[in-house]
């Protein structure tokens, strides 16, 4: 939804309006800089950037303060402890507590405390009922497990010589250096060094320490400070002032990467997948990544700035191995990279907070995904529709509307799932209320959805209208269930409704509370096919500094927001989902959940999408690689609003985004409320047909995409891939993000991107054969490009040999219509003449496929036998649920380049797990010219889906 703060009128206004709206061309707004911080205005980031070039002026002469003192240093059960001491005099020194853990997965966590702050021994500012501590309740909001400490992990040696090492990870061959003065890390794999932390000497915590006051005039004394407090205890921006009661706080370290060049992750940027250096120069930024979950109305591309979610997840790539680091802090973060001929060095900063970093040694991709999966959980496995098409805008303006739409639909044979309403189906904009002028049957709406097997989502924000005859705002004030200002009374700002108030997730009353509000006898109006879009959740505050909340403001367990800021939106999301989980006793279903603001963590609870995009061809392009970039740092189900939320794409820009966003994890349309109508149906022939043609594209591959979403349940692997990650020893590929692979299906996409292109370059890695979709021509040759053709009608898709492909070819109106339906398998053989591939299917809303009540199986081709084995692990709702699928068949295989000897024959022998005799099936074997591959077709096999079979060409 569009972020600007205006207030606009009721509806009655607006449909008198909208044909004139309807006509107009939106003027373009840019990003509003000087909403938003800049390094330069930020005092912590100015301070560590100042360190860093301090520190690399003064070369080798540089001694940090940093020392760990051996004395203190305990080893046991796979965890170090110990006290490094931080110098601030030639008699003084800070203690700060240090453990480094070990884990079972191969993963080491390095946590730096203070002690002081720790045991409560500083003296807060200005009356401030602000927690001493630095903040360290992150972990229990973003991890969820993988903490168990290795029991093997070992001392190599006694501490000696200012080094202390461990040996670690799978069969002990991963080793962690640790130097005592001053104190660095570094992280070996097989005897090489693969991560250093400090190894340039940037750590930085800030100490607290007394504010001590300027003398009067009268008095004699002078102090004197070699450090710049300007920003250490208060700060404004924007005519906000930040009170800082506790002073400076933050805390930095560099983080190198010894023989990489390449770096991932650290979404939400629109910014190329390998990320960039921050530190100036040709073709790079000039500001670091920053990480502070933020409003950004129209951001702009090609740029280190803030958006709406943070995933502090940095993996660095070379050729044959990937490692990473996760940097678990909620506070304002800010990333510089900075790239020598053989090393990247990473700069991070945050506000406030303990200092507590993972390592991953990898060493594939794979392995980064699935060690930080376990530690904050691999992606839901969301109900079967909300992998579908999703029709949105802002706003459907009646129930009436939106059952015309429904209806539009069907009368041009377009499938689509879910429909959707932004803010003006309220009443005043209060959530958990129905307009009744505009919205007066709610229930009639969704009933005719549910005919087809259609749900609807509505936008519940966490803003609450501040109105005296509202029961839900005078409840959540009363039980003092609100974040509250720093001075302790509950937070009161501007949003959409005008003057609100913000649900404290934190809590866990307000949690229990939330949880009510979305009963099926509380939220009127609703039925089981109703689902959530959470928004604003940041949270956006129109008139808050940076279009957020202060940071001084106080959360449950009087933690600031500066402490909170960035997992504000993972404590809201998460009571939504349990709410939905509880909606009625008895009725278990999956929720469905789209978010805006993220951290690490969300990919549990709900989908993404890329915020308030604009219709421009600049922007299609940029949602690649912002959508595989969240894929890669473990929250794959991700998309970009299709079409560009601001302006009017043309129909060419539309057609094509239509083709791209058919390959998004999350598949939306969406658009502002001053565009013109876009849907489908409306588009001017032929590209009306050629969208649904995309769309239709979508379904056929829907069994594809659920396989892929299980995957990524069970080992966190993306959904759609990135080049590097599927050829991880291709270096000329790493920084390609303009192309993009489905899962493990071996369908290998390039979207086009641009105006007036007719064909597009696909960058092949291997010498395998590559075969267009629809036509099979074949493309091979490793490491370079190969021309497709991509008239307007065509979206460029290849398959790369080797991979069996489900789908389902019968157009139905939606995706729940398709259940019972057949299956067609895609045969693609590699160049040895065989093919593998796996199907997962389960009933698609429940939590049975936790107890055994899914299908899984494994098609495999070789010696010109394909055959289907089962590879489920059973459960107590197996057997129930194969029972519902057990009509399901096979209706027809396709082998592509299949043997010569093939041709003439006309039959083949079928082979089913039970039959009393094998039978025999028609084969058809079709030849082709013209670089195009041949490719038999097996009809009407009649072997079930759920069966164990064999059959013999």
């Amino acid at each position: 939804m569009a972020r600007s703060q205006l207030s606009f009128p009721r509806w009655t206004l607006l449909l008198s309006l909208a044909i004139l709206l309807g006509c107009l061309v939106i003027p373009g707004v840019a990003v509003k800089h000087e909403n938003f911080k800049k390094c330069s205005q930020s005092g912590f980031c100015q301070r560590n950037r100042a360190l860093a070039d301090e520190v690399s002026s003064k070369g080798s002469s540089w001694n940090s303060p940093y020392e760990l003192d051996a004395s203190t240093i305990q080893f046991k059960d796979g965890q170090l402890q110990g006290t490094v001491l931080k110098s601030i005099s030639t008699t003084e020194s800070v203690k700060l507590p240090l453990v480094v853990s070990f884990l079972d997965s191969g993963v080491a966590r390095i946590v730096v405390d203070e002690e002081k702050r720790l045991n409560g021994d500083i003296e807060i500012r200005h009356g401030s009922q602000a927690r001493k501590e630095r903040y360290n309740e992150a972990q229990s909001w973003a991890v969820v497990g993988g903490l168990e400490v290795s029991k093997s992990a070992a001392l190599s040696s006694e501490p000696q010589d200012g080094v202390t090492k461990v040996l670690y990870g799978p069969d002990n061959s991963y080793q962690a250096i640790i130097h005592h003065a001053p104190f660095s890390v570094e992280f070996q794999r097989d005897g090489q060094t693969h991560v250093q932390l400090n190894n340039k000497g940037y750590m930085n915590m800030e100490h607290w320490r007394p504010k001590v006051e300027a003398p009067s005039d009268g008095e004699q004394e002078v102090l004197t400070s070699q450090e710049d407090e300007g920003t250490w205890w208060e700060e404004t921006f924007g005519g906000n002032t930040d009170s800082k009661p506790r002073g400076p706080e933050s805390v930095g370290l560099d983080i190198t990467f010894p023989g990489y060049r390449h770096v991932f992750g650290i979404p939400e940027h629109a910014d190329s997948l390998s990320l960039r250096e921050t530190r100036g120069g040709p073709g790079n930024h000039e500001e670091p990544y920053r990480m502070y979950n933020s409003d950004v109305f129209e951001y702009e591309l090609d740029s280190p700035m803030t958006l709406y979610g943070a995933i502090p997840l940095m993996q660095a790539h070379r050729k044959d191995s990937t490692v990473g680091v996760f940097w678990l802090n909620a506070a304002e973060t800010w990333v510089d990279i900075v790239k020598s001929k053989s090393d990247t060095q990473s700069h991070w900063f945050s506000e406030a907070g303990q200092l507590d970093v993972f390592v991953f040694l990898g060493p594939t991709p794979q392995d980064i995904s699935k060690d930080y999966g376990a530690l904050t959980g691999y992606t839901q496995l969301p109900q079967h529709f909300a992998i579908a098409y999703h029709q949105c805008r802002w706003n459907y303006v009646t129930d009436e509307d939106v059952k015309e739409v429904d209806r539009s639909f069907d009368k041009y044979q377009i499938p689509y799932d879910v429909i959707w309403l932004d803010i003006e189906y309220t009443d005043d904009r209060k959530y958990f209320t129905w307009d009744p002028l505009t919205f007066p049957d709610p229930v009639s709406m969704e009933e005719q959805l549910d005919d087809s097997d259609r749900k609807l989502v509505v936008i519940i924000d966490p803003h609450i209208k501040n109105q005296d005859k509202f029961s839900i705002s005078n409840e959540m004030k009363s039980k003092g269930l609100a974040t509250r200002n720093k001075d302790g009374d509950t937070y009161e700002g501007w949003c959409w409704p005008g003057s609100s108030n913000w649900i404290d997730c934190f809590n866990p009353a307000a949690i229990k509370w939330w949880t009510g509000l979305f009963k099926y006898d509380k939220f009127k109006g609703t039925l089981p096919n109703v689902f959530i879009w959470n928004d604003m959740n940041e949270p956006s505050v129109f008139n808050g500094p940076e279009t957020t909340m202060p940071k001084d403001n106080l959360h449950h367990g009087n933690w600031e927001h500066r402490d909170v800021h960035n997992i504000n939106g993972l404590t809201f999301v998460n009571a939504t989902y349990q709410a939905m989980l509880e909606r009625k006793k008895g009725e278990l279903r999956r929720p469905f959940i789209l978010t805006r603001s993220f951290y690490s963590g969300a990919q549990r609870v709900s989908a993404m999408w890329t915020g308030d995009n604009q219709a421009t061809w600049e922007h299609l392009a940029i949602s690649l690689p912002m959508v595989l970039n969240n894929g890669i740092s473990g929250y794959p189900f991700a998309g970009a609003d299709v079409g560009g939320f601001f302006h009017n794409p043309s129909k060419e820009l539309l057609t094509r985004w239509y083709q791209t966003g058919i390959w998004y994890p999350f598949f939306r349309a969406h658009a502002h409320i001053d565009t013109r109508r876009r849907e489908p149906y409306l588009i001017a022939e032929p590209f009306r047909s050629i969208i649904t043609q995309a769309i239709r594209l979508r379904y056929q591959l829907l069994p594809a995409w659920y396989t892929a979403f299980h995957e990524a349940s069970v080992n966190g692997t993306p959904i759609v891939r990135p080049q590097f990650y599927v050829h991880p020893s291709d270096e000329a590929g790493f920084s390609i993000d303009d192309q993009l692979y489905l899962g493990s299906t071996g369908i290998l996409v390039k979207p086009v991107v641009s105006e007036d292109t007719n064909t597009a370059e696909v960058y092949l890695a291997d010498d395998e054969k590559y075969y267009d979709y629809f036509d099979y021509t074949v493309y091979q040759g490793a490491g370079k490009k190969h021309v497709v053709p991509a008239p307007i009608e065509k979206v460029p898709v290849l398959m790369q040999g080797g991979h069996i492909i489900p789908r389902k070819d019968r157009p139905r109106r939606s995706s729940g219509l398709m259940k019972y339906d057949p299956y067609t398998l895609v045969v693609v053989l590699d160049r040895n003449g065989q093919a593998d591939g796996t199907l997962y299917v389960d009933d698609g809303e429940t939590f049975d496929y936790q107890r055994g009540g899914y299908l899984h199986r494994r098609f495999q081709f070789q010696d010109s036998v394909l055959s289907s084995e089962n590879i489920a692990i059973p459960g107590p709702q197996t057997a129930a649920y194969l029972k519902t699928v057990a009509k399901v068949h096979v209706e027809k295989i396709v082998v592509i380049d299949p043997p010569q000897e093939w041709k003439g024959k006309t039959s083949v022998t079928v082979m089913e797990d039970g039959a009393k005799a094998s039978s025999s099936a028609s084969m058809e074997y079709f030849a082709q010219e013209g670089g195009q591959a041949p490719y038999a077709v097996v009809k009407n096999p009649r072997v079930g889906i759920t069966k164990t079979w064999r059959i013999e060409f």
